[in-house]
């Protein structure tokens, strides 16, 4: 995959992600969700303030603009190996969690992207994304917040892809496997750094532990 493509992909999806399903969802029950709970857009902070419905809503929707583009680019390039298809998916799929994350319109506010990460680990391996997302309530229900959660799963999110694509078990040849590891660990990394304020709270041992509104 040329540089070329790789811009293309990373706007594509960069396009999508900055849907502001939140903020969206948000206005349409009359509540500003940048002025409530965190003041995160994401779902999470609707599950908090407007009820776990509305949670469940907000997280499809974010997921879906990150598989839309992934999906309207393999449609306009018809990738013919499994490496091509991989490489769109990972790089459209970025590019939508940056979209989501780092909008350009000034009056939007970005979300940690987890939503969009977590479509974009689907589109990948379904598999890999079920044992992330077993890891990720172990460790809510445990700690009981989903911050900690968040965070691990995006730790394993590049070790398993790591060890599971050394080993052939990812849809990947070894041919791309630097530039496959270079991508999940730069979105891993993005992961942790969105959560730096909830980090922040946990030091301190003021985060606010999750409970779904009825």
């Amino acid at each position: 995959m040329d540089i070329q493509h790789i811009v293309i992909a990373l706007l594509v999806g960069y396009v999508f992600g900055m849907i502001p399903n939140g903020y969206l969802y948000g206005k349409s029950q009359g509540v500003d969700i940048y002025k409530v709970g965190s003041g995160n857009p994401g779902s999470t902070n609707i599950s908090r303030t407007l009820g776990k419905k509305a949670g469940a809503t907000v997280l499809l929707l974010d997921m879906a603009k990150t598989i839309v583009p992934i999906l309207v680019l393999c449609m306009i390039w018809k990738p013919v190996t499994v490496d091509e298809t991989t490489l769109i998916i990972l790089w459209g799929g970025l590019g939508a969690v940056l979209g989501h994350d780092f909008p350009v319109f000034p009056k939007l506010k970005g979300g940690k992207g987890i939503a969009c990460s977590g479509a974009l680990i689907i589109a990948f391996e379904w598999k890999l994304a079920l044992i992330l997302v077993l890891i990720f309530l172990v460790v809510v229900k445990t700690t009981g917040y989903v911050s900690v959660g968040s965070i691990t799963a995006a730790v394993m999110f590049f070790v398993l892809t790591a060890v599971f694509g050394y080993f052939g078990m990812l849809p990947m040849s070894m041919g791309i496997y630097p530039m496959v590891l270079a991508i999940v660990f730069f979105a891993s990394a993005l992961a942790i750094w969105q959560h730096r304020s909830n980090i922040d709270r946990l030091r301190k041992g003021t985060e606010s532990k999750f409970h779904f509104k009825k």
